[in-house]
């Protein structure tokens, strides 16, 4: 599995993602898990306070009804499947947008909902373990407040359990006094292997989407 969310304009996104929140749900972060959380977010990529505010006082403003989320699925280089998330003021130039990019890559984008069932939305945690931690001892505190796996990778413990149980599972981490980046990402169901080559096209139109304001996060079937 390889998941494509470098983000290379991350502070624009990170500030999308906070104005949404704040819009649906409220600007307190106490009373919002999906506020708080994409606050964490931020503060993991080190956006400044300062855009932090801003992106929540943006909430309150006429310019914030415009953004929506919307999704766009196809398949790219080698029938890779790619399940692009987005977040839009304007439907019309995201969608062109994103039709452009599948078709310079020789992709063709697919109609809504058709990729879905090839996917497991699920809520991920990831933050570095500290000294001492037992994993299996995390495992068995946490399996009430919905966690499913633990996996670790290089210092990094990655936590997944379903997206529904994602205001929970994230509460239970900030009870703890851990600090997590917690995210709903799509994982697939059937991952594919690719070589080198195929996977150096693919990832030209991954960069290309990776690049463009208005995508929030990129899921592809690579394995």
């Amino acid at each position: 599995m390889k998941r494509w969310d470098k983000m290379s304009r991350i502070f624009p996104k990170l500030g999308k993602a906070i104005t949404v929140a704040a819009k649906e749900s409220g600007a307190d972060p106490e009373t919002n898990a999906k506020l708080r959380t994409a606050i964490l977010n931020a503060k993991a990529q080190n956006m400044p306070k300062d855009n932090i505010e801003n992106a929540i006082k943006r909430a309150a403003g006429k310019d914030a009804s415009n953004f929506i989320e919307m999704n766009i699925e196809g398949k790219g280089p080698h029938g890779v499947l790619v399940f692009v998330e987005c977040m839009t003021d304007n439907t019309t130039r995201t969608t062109a947008n994103v039709k452009s990019y599948f078709n310079k890559a020789g992709g063709t984008q697919s109609p809504n909902g058709s990729l879905e069932f090839m996917f497991n939305r699920k809520t991920v945690i990831e933050f570095e373990k500290p000294a001492g931690m037992n994993l299996e001892e995390l495992e068995l505190e946490l399996i009430d407040s919905g966690l499913e796996e633990v996996d670790e990778h290089e210092g990094t413990v990655y936590v997944y359990g379903d997206y529904t149980q994602f205001g929970v599972l994230t509460h239970a981490f900030e009870q703890k006094g851990i600090a997590v980046k917690a995210t709903l990402q799509r994982i697939p169901t059937t991952p594919v292997e690719y070589t080198e080559e195929q996977l150096e096209e693919i990832e030209k139109m991954l960069d290309r989407l990776d690049e463009d304001e208005d995508v929030q996060a990129v899921y592809t079937n690579i394995a």
